[in-house]
């Protein structure tokens, strides 16, 4: 049979509704929705704490590039100084050297001409003792004028062969 539908069974099963939608709201949605609310700013804590982890993350990543970037300028800076450095002391050792060839030429010079002043009093005193020689020889032996001339061309030859 079919079943019949009474209007007090309806308006009974009406309220026994509302009045489980009003219980429920009370004990049961009340919770759940403070769980949700809960576990909703959980998350959201969670997702700042994340993006702060994030952008700490990128700020230190920024930090060492930069500090990279230091110390690449560093060490260029150190290079070229290093270059600077040895420019600058093969300069002064050329400076050096130039300076004692010019110092060790200037010396053989002195030498040089210490040598031919030696040499020319050396010659002027030869000079000089064939002078007088000549002179003796000449006054020893008085001879005519054409004698004279061929006696002086003979130690002229004589010392040019000691010179």
């Amino acid at each position: 049979m079919p079943e019949v539908i009474t209007w007090g069974d309806v308006v009974f099963s009406i309220v026994t509704f509302i009045i489980l939608l009003l219980l429920l709201r009370r004990f049961a949605w009340g919770p759940i929705m403070n769980v949700m609310k809960e576990r909703e700013e959980h998350i959201s804590s969670e997702i700042e704490n994340a993006e702060k982890h994030r952008k700490d993350a990128e700020k230190y990543v920024e930090e060492q590039r930069l500090e990279v970037e230091r110390a690449k300028e560093e060490a260029q800076t150190i290079i070229e100084n290093a270059k600077k450095t040895s420019e600058k002391q093969g300069e002064d050792i050329i400076n050096q050297s130039r300076a004692e060839a010019e110092r060790l030429k200037e010396s053989a010079q002195a030498d040089i001409a210490r040598e031919k002043e030696q040499a020319i009093a050396e010659l002027r005193e030869e000079v000089g003792s064939l002078s007088v020689m000549i002179a003796s020889k000449i006054i020893e032996k008085e001879l005519d004028e054409k004698e004279q001339q061929q006696l002086i061309e003979d130690y002229v030859k004589e010392a040019g062969g000691r010179l």
